[in-house]
């Protein structure tokens, strides 16, 4: 019986960026990256067919260059962890709007804050143009530097969401 590395929650972060970059290599697009290796190396038991919600979101959604689509992956990543299972359970809207404003929102918008504030913007157009056409080898490059930056903000934010890492060790 072979026993598994527990990982650090460094090393899940490096782990998620660099496994999302390889799957940029295999041609997934950057939604389906960031999701992919978030659920490969934080673990999930959600069918492999949840892959089929981001497939949409690549090329800044349906190739619109509108929203970036890792942006879209890592809030899809995070949502696993701290999004709802059942949004009826609580009792009342006021109840179930409370719940998102104060428990999902926040964190999910912590992550969008950060990735904002690392590139100066969630516009996949704005992030691609200064580097050529969308099928410019250059493009590509920032797209896989992004994909991994995505896949390391979503790690960082679940791990932070599970108490698994506080925020002054994860700056």
């Amino acid at each position: 019986m072979t026993e598994e590395k527990v990982l650090t929650a460094a090393e899940q972060i490096q782990q998620a960026e660099e496994v999302a970059r390889g799957y940029f290599k295999q041609g997934l697009n950057c939604s389906e990256c960031v999701l992919a290796s978030f659920l490969e190396v934080h673990g999930s038991e959600l069918p492999h067919e949840v892959m089929t919600l981001c497939t949409g979101f690549g090329g800044g959604m349906g190739h619109t260059q509108n929203n970036c689509g890792a942006v879209a992956g890592a809030v899809m990543a995070l949502s696993t962890v701290v999004g709802r299972t059942d949004p009826l359970a609580k009792e009342t809207m006021e109840e179930r709007v409370a719940e998102l404003q104060q428990g999902v929102y926040p964190k999910v918008g912590a992550l969008v804050q950060d990735m904002e504030a690392l590139q100066g913007t969630l516009i996949c157009r704005e992030l691609c143009e200064p580097h050529g056409g969308f099928e410019s080898k250059e493009r590509k490059k920032n797209c896989m530097k992004l994909i991994g930056a995505c896949a390391a903000l979503a790690m960082k934010h679940a791990l932070m969401a599970e108490g698994k890492l506080t925020e002054e060790a994860a700056e």
